[in-house]
């Protein structure tokens, strides 16, 4: 019932799925690769890195695709990456004629809510070191993908405090990484 409403697309690194002021029409699901959504501080020339989308995460500039308002963010992609999409209105088309769909829409806006809230809490209550464990839990392939002033900016810290992180997460006899055990 849906499949024809699916289409695949392939970005080439550094290619943008949704720019700023544009309405994002397409709710988005990333294959293989990554993408990161980031707002651009104009007074500062800054990037701010929002949230990382890798394999097989739906993705898509939330608030601008839930209320077909022109977004406030880029959404790029930082590797070439393949993925699958499906416009707005064919979206809300199964939603209006399949049950099924209706409750993947609900099961799709918790789950958002919920990573937007962790994000919220995470940078209230929990230490940069708790925010990198979580994020590589999310993203077990990041460090490979993205440069490490993007995942600095996500986790709201200077490249240095990322370093020394990561240094203190070195395993002294392997020299690898440690990641967190997933459940």
């Amino acid at each position: 019932m849906s499949k024809k409403f699916w289409q695949e697309k392939n970005y080439k690194k550094g290619e943008f799925y949704n720019e700023y002021k544009n309405v994002c029409k397409y709710f988005g699901f990333v294959i293989s690769g990554v993408f990161r959504i980031y707002k651009y501080h104009e007074p500062t020339g800054t990037e701010r890195n929002v949230l990382f989308f890798t394999n097989n995460q739906f993705m898509s500039s939330f608030k601008s695709f839930l209320t077909q308002t022109s977004c406030e963010y880029y959404t790029e992609a930082m590797s070439n990456s393949e993925t699958l999409y499906i416009h707005y209105d064919h979206l809300h088309h199964l939603y209006d004629i399949s049950p099924a769909w209706e409750r993947f829409g609900r099961i799709y806006a918790e789950s958002s809510l919920n990573e937007l809230m962790t994000n919220t809490e995470g940078f209230l209550f929990r230490t940069p070191e708790d925010r990198y464990l979580e994020m590589l839990k999310l993203h077990p392939d990041i460090m490979q993908s993205v440069p490490l002033y993007h995942v600095a900016s996500y986790l709201g810290i200077e490249g240095p405090s990322l370093s020394r992180i990561r240094k203190r997460m070195m395993h002294p006899a392997s020299g690898k990484e440690k990641t967190p055990a997933l459940k």
